[in-house]
């Protein structure tokens, strides 16, 4: 890793600057974020005078070059259309082309984020003969981790077809597929995902080393030799240089790698968010996906990484995907159902961001409990985001186990009541707690009406004896 960090400082550490330079995603074919004030950025000779000519209104905005050779300024952009030419002009002159006005999403996180028609995804590759759509464009960045955060990386903007598909997030493209047809405007894709990857390594170390979970955290992920795991280095190689760009929010697919040490993933989503919105200086929406069921050797560590994303629907202008219901092979890590997954993202998005509210995109979840039957032996459960019911795919409702006071859990006998679930055994003659899905890898049953799967849940808070 040192040696790619050694070559990233020296293609992006210049001595001077003569011309007018760009960084790699303020290029060809790129998308801007309609209805902003974009921000513009590049190098140039100290004092130089930079000004940019948009093609929407050709109205030339300027700016004088600091010190460190670097420049920066915003324009605003009009509602979504194109194509347009941008001219920067200094010292030398720049035409861009092809550019676009639409929305733009960052599409990151780890190898299910990532996975593409390359990587055998079935849903990808029966897209790709009927790929092309000049009003979706992808950037791919490549992988680079680095010491300190870097201002530039490589990659490009590229048109959406067959070639360009076959190697960028399926996830994200079937997300940027429909919010681009139901909208009809442009999108533009960032995908920064890396297989692998530790949710620490995305924040930087800044914010890593102020709290107390988050050392311990990234002291056991810092053991790894694998994937990048060193607390920043992924955020300082792929995130510091995007964060110029304007956005109208962020994708997130991560999860599976913290299962070692769930406990402060609550805490490291909320400290990713916040640090990332305060960069970017916009709170855009950050829409997620839960980690799917997978037979690891824990009975519980998944499962209190799950728990851990749903408490994290309480962050601001965020939303979450659940999977559970989108697995076939309980022994493959990265589930096939990608069309599924993003357009359940997409879904998040239309109603979240883009005002659409008839669509139905939250999963049912746990809200209150109560002790009911004759001998107070039946606990009643009541779930929101189920206004018209709750269904079971199968002649019996699975995944429910109770628990008395002695905190054994037993399988459990469950019926739905409208949007409500009694839950007892006759094995407890006292009922205490209620756990649903609630393992690493479950096969629940229960749906919303609509057919969104229930959230996995406990309605304890006793010890899971995690690893320390």
């Amino acid at each position: 890793m040192k040696k790619l960090v050694y070559v990233f400082f020296f293609l992006f550490t210049l001595p001077a600057y003569a011309d007018v330079i760009l960084p790699a995603l303020v290029a060809n074919h790129m998308v801007l974020q309609q209805q902003e004030q974009v921000r513009v950025w590049g190098w140039a000779e100290p004092g130089e005078v930079v000004t940019v000519i948009p093609g929407w209104d050709n109205q030339p905005i300027s700016t004088t070059t600091t010190d460190n050779a670097a420049w920066k300024l915003t324009m605003p952009t009009p509602a979504a259309a194109g194509p347009y030419s941008i001219t920067i002009a200094g010292r030398n002159t720049i035409v861009l082309t092809d550019v676009l006005v639409g929305e733009v999403w960052v599409c990151a996180g780890q190898s299910n984020m990532e996975w593409s028609a390359s990587r055998g995804v079935k849903d990808a590759l029966a897209e790709l003969p009927t790929a092309e759509n000049d009003l979706i464009r992808f950037f791919k960045m490549p992988k680079l981790t680095a010491d300190s955060p870097q201002t530039d990386t490589k990659g490009q903007w590229v048109r959406c077809d067959s070639a360009s598909l076959r190697t960028f997030s399926a996830v994200g493209y079937f997300f940027g597929k429909k919010i681009q047809h139901t909208l009809h405007v442009p999108i533009g894709l960032i995908d920064v995902a890396w297989g692998g990857s530790y949710i620490d390594s995305w924040l930087p170390t800044t914010v890593t080393q102020l709290y107390p979970d988050t050392r311990t955290s990234a002291l056991r992920m810092s053991k790894s030799a694998h994937w990048p795991s060193k607390p920043g280095v992924i955020y300082n190689g792929m995130i510091a240089p995007v964060i110029h760009y304007n956005i109208a929010g962020v994708l997130w697919y991560q999860g599976e790698s913290n299962r070692h040490y769930p406990q402060a993933y609550y805490h490291l989503m909320h400290l990713m968010v916040d640090n990332w919105r305060g960069m970017w200086q916009k709170e855009f929406p950050f829409y997620y996906v839960q980690i799917a069921p997978f037979l690891y050797n824990g009975e519980h560590q998944t499962a209190a990484v799950r728990e851990a994303q749903t408490r994290a629907l309480d962050m601001a202008r965020s939303g979450m995907v659940v999977t559970t219901d989108l697995v076939d092979n309980l022994k493959d890590i990265h589930p096939a159902y990608k069309y599924e997954v993003g357009n359940r993202l997409a879904n998040l998005a239309l109603a979240g961001t883009y005002g659409q509210k008839h669509i139905v995109c939250q999963s049912p979840q746990y809200q209150s409990m109560k002790v009911t039957g004759k001998k107070g032996r039946i606990l009643r459960l009541t779930f929101q985001n189920a206004p018209k019911g709750l269904i079971s795919k199968g002649k019996e409702l699975t995944e429910f186990t109770v628990a008395g006071a002695d905190k054994v859990f037993v399988p459990a006998k469950a019926r739905i009541r409208g949007n409500m679930i009694d839950v007892w055994s006759d094995e407890v003659k006292v009922p205490y707690a209620v756990r649903f899905a609630f393992r690493d890898a479950p096969e629940p049953n229960v749906f919303s009406k609509e057919g969104l799967p229930l959230i996995p849940f406990r309605t304890d808070d006793w010890d899971l004896k995690l690893p320390k």
